[in-house]
């Protein structure tokens, strides 16, 4: 079976077992688009039922991109003290807000050149950001897409930009962006490299 053909019959079986589920992750559910930006920022090492919360309370406490940007790092850090990497996501969080409201006018930007720009912005948070706010069709790559590309057998890659653009080659467009949500899922569910016991979990 071709690439093509294999991608799509796997994704399918998957988006069928995960689809509808409600589990909700840290990109997901943000009332203004800054916040989904921040909040995949903080979670870069860090679970999303430890982010989710996290986010909730700093977003209560600072309101507006502006107010973050003003605000003293040391209290940002405070605010965030219990999260990994907290004093490096404080500055990311501060810098990026300071530049978004002077360089973008509060508005997130909608390439990945630009993105990328913001401090703590890499491939797969500025594709997650043109996927979820823009609706451009992109391939968002974390470690779960990463590491379930390679164990089933869809790519051959060592790294998450290659396993992106091995995607695209595969996947058909109007998939591209359904394919982390899915692949997250499923990688929390079942973690490690059994390719067995990933299908069997499609079975069930």
């Amino acid at each position: 079976m071709n690439k093509k053909k294999l991608f799509l019959k796997i994704f399918k079986k998957a988006q069928k077992k995960y689809g509808n589920s409600a589990k909700r992750l840290a990109a997901e559910g943000w009332k203004h688009e800054w916040q989904t930006l921040l909040a995949t920022i903080l979670s870069a090492q860090s679970r999303d039922e430890t982010t989710i919360p996290i986010a909730e309370k700093f977003f209560r406490k600072f309101s507006t991109l502006e107010k973050i940007s003003k605000t003293p790092l040391a209290k940002i850090e405070s605010s965030l003290g219990s999260i990994n990497y907290y004093k490096t996501k404080s500055k990311h969080i501060k810098h990026s807000a300071k530049i978004l409201v002077e360089k973008f006018n509060s508005k997130l930007p909608g390439t990945i050149e630009e993105l990328t720009t913001l401090p703590g912005v890499g491939r797969k948070t500025a594709n997650l950001i043109l996927s979820e706010i823009h609706k451009k069709p992109s391939i968002t790559v974390d470690t779960h897409v990463h590491r379930l590309s390679n164990v089933l057998g869809l790519v051959k890659t060592k790294t998450p930009h290659q396993t992106e653009i091995a995607l695209q080659e595969i996947a058909p467009k109007n998939y591209w962006s359904k394919i982390n949500r899915i692949f997250v899922l499923w990688g929390k569910d079942v973690p490690g490299r059994d390719k067995n016991k990933l299908l069997k979990k499609l079975g069930e």
